[in-house]
Formats: structure tokens, sequence, C-alpha cells
């Protein structure tokens, strides 16, 4: 394997790993967070987390992909100072739309509890507001070393920003508790706390990164290129804004299908005469004890999707179709080997996960693992629509994802409104459609890159084998786990022991069926000793 593939490897290796630190961060710091809130607390601090991701997405989700494309593109040709053009109006324009976001956010937080019929919503996302403005900074910051292809810095800084999170939004949280305890507001004072380790976050996040790029600074700014062609700044901020709007597009569209789920959910549901408590409390089931297991594995490929477009752009730059085609297949097999495990394993187990996670959150128990029982597929599918939008905007194809994300958000909403207004199916409604969502995505997006990208898929390599193992693994787990409750009596030991089997299980029946070739093994760390012990 060239150096190149296994440098893209290695760095997007680096970024997956950064991103599943910070969601077990997360999750660790959500389980007692969580507990403290209980379900109405839960339900405020999710909706508001769909609000602000909205604002989040405009104002900077979609930098760190659009600045390291367009930057990756720069430098393979030695376009130095087109690069630095390239920062500073990306500076600009985070400057603009994270005031923008902020402003939004904080004054319009009581339309927005109106809207969304949840008294206390206002409290969290004030306190969220600011944050959006931190974090565009902090996005140009993580595409200019990501263009590169240096994940080393985005990753740290990810890591220590959810370091800060966890610390500051227990703390918060537990004292906004006790000091507001006679409060009938409670439980928003709660979510106001949890609210506050993201910005204080983010805040440490941006100062690392600051100190990073200005130490930089002077390497950044003596390169040059007699030879370079210039463009103009109104040139720049075309490409730019082109670059810009259909990622920020394909991205918002994700997010706001979560926020549409809270906003129609929490209107419908007082229509089929559930209280205020109720409807929010199930929410907070929905998005604390559902979506925060199923993000989890999904954040790997996130971060493997960062670090895929500068890669791809760079092959295509310099004509190299069968280098992108072995991108992809590299990126997607690794992380459909990580997806459908993660899958599985949720599903099988869901019942002593829900319990050694959530302990304390009991009274809708049976419907959380439900809900994991019914949409735990969502991880793979989440996964792949992920990944499919990357390839198709590192190939330059950028209103694509943006078409199909649309189509697929439309659907959605038809199916979720006749689902919720029509039938009993309450929050299993939700989970159906989050199941839907990214399927259609995939399907099209799939469809995309064979046709426009001339890439054939090695299904069976791919999908099918990571699947065989993942069911094995599966019947392992869940039989394991039913012989060692029945004879210990003890949730702990029997999930514990039945996840590190499952885990040997899986990984040497992937080995015995040869998912990956010698040459993909020797590529990954460890890989020699892997291959060796295939042989």
């Amino acid at each position: 394997m060239t150096g190149k593939k296994k440098n893209m490897l290695l760095q997007g290796g680096i970024l997956a790993g950064a991103g599943l630190i910070t969601k077990l961060i997360g999750f660790v710091y959500r389980i007692p967070m969580g507990n403290m809130m209980g379900e109405e607390g839960n339900g405020l601090y999710s909706i508001a987390f769909g609000i602000y991701g909205i604002a989040l997405t405009i104002s900077s989700y979609s930098l760190p992909l659009a600045v390291s494309k367009m930057i990756s593109a720069r430098l393979a040709k030695g376009e130095y100072q087109n690069m630095r053009t390239v920062v500073s109006n990306a500076l600009v324009y985070a400057v603009v739309a994270g005031i923008l976001a902020m402003n939004v956010l904080f004054y319009g937080a009581g339309a927005l509890e109106k809207l969304y019929d949840n008294p206390g919503l206002a409290k969290p996302l004030r306190v969220l507001a600011p944050t959006t403005f931190i974090v565009a900074l902090l996005g140009v910051f993580r595409g200019y070393f990501q263009g590169y292809g240096d994940m080393v810095p985005t990753s740290i800084s990810q890591i220590l920003e959810q370091i800060v999170n966890a610390v500051v939004s227990v703390f918060a949280t537990r004292q906004f508790m006790k000091l507001y305890a006679s409060s009938d507001q409670v439980a928003s004072y709660g979510a106001a706390g949890g609210t506050f380790g993201t910005l204080a976050g983010a805040l440490v996040a941006l100062v690392f990164m600051g100190y990073l790029f200005s130490s930089s600074r002077k390497q950044f700014m003596n390169k040059g290129n007699p030879n370079e062609k210039l463009e103009s700044s109104k040139h720049v901020y075309k490409a730019l804004f082109l670059t810009i709007i259909p990622v920020v597009l394909s991205q918002t569209i994700y997010q706001i299908g979560f926020t549409i789920d809270d906003l129609m959910f929490s209107n419908i549901m007082p229509l089929r005469g559930y209280s205020d408590k109720i409807k929010t409390a199930l929410l907070g089931v929905y998005n604390t004890q559902y979506n925060q297991l199923v993000n989890l594995p999904v954040a790997i490929a996130t971060s493997m999707a960062a670090s895929t477009i500068p890669s791809i752009v760079l092959s295509r730059m310099q004509n190299d179709m069968q280098g992108v085609h072995d991108k992809i297949t590299q990126v997607i097999k690794v992380n459909m080997v990580i997806a459908f495990p993660s899958a599985v394993g949720l599903s099988v187990l869901a019942d002593p996960i829900m319990q050694m996670l959530f302990p304390r959150l009991v009274t809708y128990r049976y419907q959380a693992i439900l809900l994991m029982l019914t949409g735990s597929s969502a991880i793979v599918f989440y996964a792949l629509s992920t990944l499919t939008t990357s390839v198709l905007q590192g190939n330059n194809f950028m209103k694509l994802p943006v078409i199909h994300s649309s189509i697929s958000l439309a659907i959605h909403v038809v199916l979720l409104g006749i689902l919720l207004y029509f039938t009993d199916l309450n929050v299993y409604a939700l989970v159906i459609c989050n199941v839907l969502f990214p399927l259609v995505i995939s399907i099209m997006n799939c469809r995309a890159i064979t046709q426009k990208v001339g890439y054939r898929w090695e299904y069976r390599d791919t999908f099918l084998k990571p699947l065989l193992a993942s069911a094995v693994m599966g019947v392992v787990a869940f039989a394991l786990y039913q012989v060692l409750y029945l004879a210990f009596d003890n949730i702990y030991v029997a999930a514990v022991i039945a996840i590190g089997t499952a885990i040997i299980v899986y990984g040497v029946t992937i080995l015995q069926i040869r998912c990956f070739s010698d040459e993909e093994l020797e590529s990954i760390p460890g890989g020699r000793k892997l291959t060796h012990l295939v042989r």
C-alpha cells in the first residue's frame, strides 16, 4: 500500500479515534448528568441542543469540511497566497455567521420556547447562544490544519473540549439543581447547567487552536510560489460560498430532521392527550437513552468523512481515479466493520445496557429498550449516508447530497406526521423515521457514486461479511448474557463478560472470513501481526 493511502488511513484513524474518545467522554458525563436531571430535564436539554445544532451547523459545522477542501485543492497546486486568502475570508464568514446565529438564538429563545410549547426551554438556549460564535471561529482553525492533512490538532482540541465540557456540565448541573431545587422550573435550570459546560469546552478549545495557528503563522505567511496565479478576492469569496453553501445545506438538512422531530412531537402529542411533562419526558428518553447510544459509533464515520475529503480532492486533482476508488473502499469498509457489530450489540444487549447506564431513569425503561431494539440499524445507515455524502462532495458533486437529503427529509416529515397523528406509536414513530431518513439518503448516494464517480461496490467484503460476523457475535453475546445472568443474578458481571466475549468472537470471525486482504490489514496499526495471525 502506498504511503499516501497509509497516511490517509492514519490521519483518518487519528480523527476517528478522537471522535470515539469524545463520544465516550460524552457518555460518561451524560450518564450522571442525565440521572440528575431526570426525564423532563433531559427532554429540555435535548430539544435545546437540537435547535442549537441548526444554528451551529450554519455557523460552523460546514467550515472544517469546506475550508479543508479548499485549502487541500490549492496546496495540491502550490497556491499558497490563494490558500491564505481562503483562510482570511473564511474567518470573516465565521465572524458574521457566528454573530448572527448567536443573536438569533439568544434573543429568539423566548419565541422558540413558545413555538416548541416547552416551558423552560429558553434558559438552556440562552446559555448555548454564545457558543455558536466561538465554534464558528474554531471551525476555521480546524479546517486549516485538516486541509494540510494534519488531523492531530483537531483531534487534541476535540478531546480537550469534551473533557472541559464533561467536568463543567456535571458540576454546573448539580449546582444549578441544588440552588433552584424549590423552583417549579428546576428541570430547566438543570438543563441550563448542562449547556454551560458546552460553552466552557468550546472556549478552551478555541484558545488552544488559536495558539497553534498563531505558532504556525510564520510558516503560514512565508510560503510562496512565484508562478502562482493569484485569485481575486471576489473569486475566492465566490469559491468559498459555492463550497460552503452546499455543505451547509446538506448538514443543515440532517440537523433540521432532528429538531423537526422535536417540534412535531411537542405539538402533535398534546392533540393525542399527552401532558407537557409526559411528552417532554418521552423526548428525553428518545434523545438521551436512544440517540446518545446510536451516535457513538456514527461519530467514527463523521470523523473519517472529515479526513476523507482532502485526500479524495488531492487524488482527483492528480487525476488518480484508482486512488479515489481505493480510498472510498477503505473508508467505507472500515466503518461498516464498526457499524454492523455496534448495531447488533446494542440491540441484543439493550436491556442490560439501559440498566447499567441509566439506573435512576426507570419510569420509561421499557420504552428505551424497545426503541433500541427497533432503531439500532440506524447506526449502519447514518454511517453510510455520512461517508457517501463526503465522497460525493470530495468529487465535486456538491449539489447531489443536498438534493438527496431534501428528498429524504420530505419523506421523513410526511411519514412522521401521519404516524404521530393517526397512530398510537408516539415515540416509536420517531425511531421508525430515524431509520428511514439515512436509509433513503444512503440508497440515493450509493447510486450517484456508481453513476458519477464510476465506482464499483464490493458488496460481499464491504457489507455481507461484516453483517455475517455481527450476526454470529450477536447470537453468542445474547446467549452468553442469559446464561451468566441466570448463574450470577448480576447484570454487571453478565454484561461485561458477554460484551468482552462478543468483541473477541467478532474479531476472530472477521479475520476468519477474510473481510480484509493482507495488504489492507498491513496498512493499519498492528496489521502485520494480524496478517500473521490470519495465516
